[in-house]
């Protein structure tokens, strides 16, 4: 295996057979989540023409997932991580099969109740979505020593970012040239593929509990009560918790394509992709040359840089220059989101990251739909591209405030 001069094996968690695994089913489920978020999108908005129908998809998906994280998190740290795992997935296949069937004009589910029945799906899945999260998150520690941790995040938010390019890319063009059967056969057919892979990994052995004499409901608290007096960990959920709620315009991202830049689901399916380019790029980069010093700055300036390329999006007539700035809006983004993950790892103990990493999806992951319900609301009141900008300023005076109160987070240099 090829070596930096400091010793750094950018390939090392690669020789972990089970990490393969993972990563390979963290690559085919996130293609499927990616190629379903774009052909629900399209699909609703032709039947609604209503930004707002937009957000509500987001808040559908938001608001099971943030009621089942803090007991998902609990169930993560007792109970094998795998067969949570394996479970969730049934329950997306599920969800994934059902959106197929709807399409079928033998059902004439849609033309009967209008895009209910789609909403009640996104909500399905988004509970499965609530318990896999911190599953997957407190199952990869288990699958790498410690001192691999920071290469193995790396490569888990490549493999990532490199789905969430190929996945809206390759839901835009089955729907653009195939119809939406084909694009939501090849969504089943992937979480078919993810599940196979997860059933390949070994099992390993639910966390020692150090916690004894304390009840359940103390036991859920305990994952909010550690985030809230570790103030690094605070500091930098906080920090892309506004980023990804003002910030985002990836909902609105199908009006954009429509009557903005006027390029079709195909064009969708790219916009889409192109923050997941700069993200994998930035990713790659990071895999080789890890952040080691100035992290709390530089996470900093990676989040405001997030904020400018929003503001300049929305303004950008031109469908090169958007995707130019989704994709460097990406590459900032992939900063935080690898910096944050390691902080979280590195501080959190074995037995509590099943809650802890509960936390950060209600903050974090949950932020990004109920981002989207922000986004499509904001655009009904305020227009598409005025609540993009509004949006992106927005994010600029998060990172003003946070870069003022959170000294701790300012001042860090590099994370042990």
């Amino acid at each position: 295996m090829a070596r930096q001069a400091d010793g750094h094996n950018p390939y090392a968690v690669l020789k972990i057979k089970d990490y393969r695994y993972f990563i390979s089913a963290r690559l085919f489920i996130t293609l499927a989540v990616q190629i379903q978020a774009v052909v629900v999108g399209w699909q609703i908005y032709d039947l609604t023409h209503d930004p707002l129908s937009l957000g509500l998809i987001g808040l559908a998906e938001a608001v099971p997932s943030i009621l089942v994280a803090l007991y998902a998190g609990h169930i993560a740290d007792i109970v094998s991580r795998k067969k949570i795992i394996i479970s969730a997935e049934c329950v997306l296949l599920v969800c994934s099969s059902a959106l197929l069937l709807f399409t079928f004009n033998a059902v004439n589910v849609i033309e009967n109740l209008g895009v209910l029945p789609i909403y009640c799906v996104i909500f399905l899945s988004g509970i499965a979505r609530g318990f896999m999260s911190p599953a997957n998150f407190s199952f990869m520690p288990q699958l790498v020593p410690r001192e691999l941790y920071k290469n193995a995040i790396s490569w888990n938010s490549t493999v990532w970012q490199s789905a969430a390019v190929a996945g809206p890319a390759i839901g835009g063009l089955l729907y653009g040239f195939f119809g939406i059967n084909v694009a939501y056969l090849a969504d089943v057919a992937l979480v078919i593929l993810a599940l196979f892979f997860y059933a390949m990994i070994e099992s390993r052995p639910v966390p020692e509990q150090s916690e004894t004499g304390i009840g359940v409901k103390e036991k859920l608290l305990a994952g909010l009560k550690f985030v809230f007096k570790n103030q690094l960990i605070l500091s930098a959920i906080t920090l892309d918790l506004f980023a990804v709620l003002f910030g985002g315009a990836v909902a609105l991202l199908p009006i954009f394509a429509a009557e903005i830049l006027k390029v079709g689901p195909q064009g969708l399916g790219l916009l889409r992709s192109a923050p997941a380019v700069g993200a994998v790029l930035m990713a790659l980069y990071l895999t080789y040359y890890p952040v080691r010093h100035g992290t709390g700055k530089k996470m900093l300036y990676s989040v405001a840089g997030f904020g400018l390329c929003m503001i300049f999006f929305a303004i950008s007539k031109s469908f090169w220059l958007s995707l130019f700035l989704l994709a460097l809006s990406g590459m900032f983004d992939s900063v935080s989101v690898i910096i944050r993950s390691t902080l979280i790892h590195t501080l959190t103990p074995e037995n509590m990251k099943g809650r802890v990493s509960a936390v950060n999806s209600i903050f974090i992951g949950s932020s990004n739909e109920i981002g989207a319900f922000e986004s499509g609301t904001a655009a009904r009141f305020f227009g598409v591209v005025p609540s993009v900008v509004i949006g992106g300023f927005a994010t600029l005076v998060v990172v003003s405030i946070t870069a003022w109160k959170s000294k701790t987070l300012r001042e860090l240099d590099h994370i042990n």
